[in-house]
Parts: C-alpha cells; sequence; structure tokens
C-alpha cells in the first residue's frame, strides 16, 4: 500500500514494489546488460539502443527539427491541449543519449497528458563541455516561449532532470514561461556528496560512482560542480513553479533527490517526491514491462495537467 507523508509544502509519497514488478525488473536489468554486452560496452549507440526500447506510442506524430537555434523532434498526440509545450531533456550523463531514442519515453508523456511534447538534442561532453548543455536548454525554452506557447512543462531523467532544474535559474523559471518541472531520478549534484552516492551499502545495478565521477569530469572541465548551472542543488532559489520528482531506493542519486526536495520546500516551494521501492534508475523507461513505469507516467501526467495555470503563481 502506498504511503503519504505531507509535511506543509513537501508531500511525500513512497510506493511498494510488487512481486511480479520485482521479477520484471530483474528481466530488464538483465537484458540491459546482454544489450550493452553485445554492443562492446556503454557506447552511444548501445545507450540510444536501450533507450530506444520504449515504444513510442499510438497515436502520435513525429517531426524532426534541425533549426540554427534548435534540434530535437516534435511529438504531437491527437487532439493536443492548444497553447503548452512538455520539454523532454533526455539522461545520459550529458555524455550519451538523444532525442531519437528517447522519442518512446516522450511519447508516451506526450499522449497521457494530450500536450505537444519536443525532445531536445542537446550537445554532449567531452566534445561539448560545461555550460554547452544548459546553454541548449536555455535557447530551447526561449525558442518554443518565441513560438507563442504560453505554459511550457520542463521533464527530464538523470542528466537531464539536472538540466531541467538548472534551467529554472534565479527567476524560477518566470522569463520562459515554465509552469512546473517533473524529474525522474535526477542528477543534481555532479561533486557526488549525497549519502547514497557514498554509501557502499547503496544497491544500485544500473550506475557506479566511477561512471557518475568519471561522466562529471568529462561535462565539467576545470569548471566547478558546485555552479548552478551544472548542479541545482546548491542554488534552490524561492518562488519555483511545483516540482514533481520520482526515484527509486536502489539508486546512488536517492538522496539528490531527497536533498532537492528538502531544500526547495524549505525556501517556500511545492515539492512532490515519489519514492518507487526496490527500482533503478530511470526505471519509467520500461513502459512495456513494468506496471510500476506506467503508473509513474500517469502520476507526471497528472502532475503536469494539475500546473497549467502555475505560469500566473506570485
Amino acid at each position: 500500500m502506498m504511503s503519504v507523508v505531507q509535511q506543509t509544502n513537501l508531500i511525500e509519497m513512497r510506493h511498494p514494489l510488487s512481486d511480479d514488478d520485482r521479477e520484471a525488473a530483474i528481466s530488464v536489468l538483465d537484458r540491459t546488460q546482454r544489450l550493452f554486452a553485445e554492443f562492446g560496452g556503454a557506447s552511444r549507440e548501445a545507450y540510444d539502443a536501450m533507450t530506444a526500447q520504449t515504444p513510442i506510442a499510438d497515436g502520435v506524430d513525429l517531426e524532426r527539427v534541425e533549426s540554427a537555434d534548435v534540434m530535437g523532434w516534435w511529438i504531437r498526440p491527437e487532439s493536443a491541449v492548444a497553447g503548452r509545450a512538455i520539454v523532454f531533456l533526455h539522461g545520459g550523463a550529458f555524455v550519451l543519449g538523444s532525442a531519437t531514442g528517447y522519442r518512446g519515453l516522450a511519447s508516451q508523456i506526450a499522449v497521457r497528458a494530450g500536450i505537444d511534447t519536443f525532445v531536445l538534442d542537446y550537445p554532449l561532453a567531452p566534445e561539448h563541455p560545461f555550460p554547452a548543455a544548459y546553454d541548449a536548454v536555455i535557447e530551447a525554452l526561449r525558442w518554443i516561449a518565441q513560438s507563442g506557447i504560453r505554459d511550457i512543462a520542463l521533464v527530464g531523467d538523470s542528466a537531464g532532470g539536472g538540466l531541467a532544474l538548472a534551467a529554472l535559474g534565479a527567476d524560477g523559471g518566470r522569463s520562459m514561461n515554465v509552469s512546473c518541472v517533473a524529474t525522474f531520478s535526477p542528477w543534481l549534484d555532479l561533486a557526488l556528496t549525497g549519502p547514497s552516492s557514498r554509501s557502499e551499502e547503496t544497491r544500485d545495478p544500473v550506475l557506479t560512482r566511477p561512471i557518475l565521477a568519471d561522466a562529471a569530469a568529462a561535462y565539467l572541465g576545470s569548471a566547478d560542480p558546485a555552479d548552478r548551472r551544472a548542479s541545482p542543488l546548491y542554488h534552490v532559489p524561492a518562488h519555483l513553479p511545483p516540482i514533481a520528482i520520482q526515484v527509486g531506493t536502489d539508486e546512488l542519486l536517492l538522496d539528490d533527490a531527497r536533498r532537492y526536495a528538502a531544500a526547495a520546500a524549505q525556501r517556500g516551494n511545492t515539492v512532490q517526491l515519489e519514492i518507487y521501492e526496490g527500482l533503478h534508475h530511470a526505471f519509467q523507461r520500461s513502459t512495456d514491462e513494468l506496471a510500476s513505469a506506467r503508473y509513474a507516467l500517469d502520476q507526471v501526467a497528472g502532475f503536469v495537467l494539475r500546473c497549467g495555470s502555475a505560469i500566473a503563481r506570485p
């Protein structure tokens, strides 16, 4: 049974793991290991193949964008809500991932919310070090806002979740019409100071601390990991839009989510933190296999729809 704890403006929900999902998660992780082995390791091709396993939802049109300002994919569900958009920022530790590979996951959110969704292709490290990814996100938000979209929901997983929260900046995203942010397993502290990322007791079947440390070094170069554009945990402003964070218990980034949620709530922001027992990093991609993934995406879609009028927040 799900448990809910509400502390003023922080709502924390804990979701138990069913026996069926426990077995399915093992199968998903085994399949992922085999896929990476076939590609000879964690290459960009392997990562794209993994993320592309999330099926593209029925009833969407796909539109490639390649302009001087942005690159990515529009995913347009039937009868989409006018004047609103979701901007999806993919994960991959700043060194992997693509909009093409994430069309499936983004489409699953788009059809649930009934909102046109833009999946951004941002430049990857080490070829394009910090703050290239951040700058690309800001440029994309401006591009979409200037197109007449009055209400933007930011959604992202892992590094993309960190970019989404970093993009809010000092004004909480007001200048770019951001009404809410939803993140899956966000990477919010590139200095890796969270207890869960440092503890040998943390069980994470997807990530290791050396993987994260190497990716952070590739992205940051000589930049300060505490820079707000890299690690939003260190600079949580007041007057943020509503924020939803989903994270599994079996991951190094669990305490990134917990610490950000607590800090944001302390600054007076409204935060919904969902913790999924026994699940791994970015489990939401496994919509075919995990009932928890489908439920989590339903939760995010509902959250985004409820936040439609949040652009008028004080």
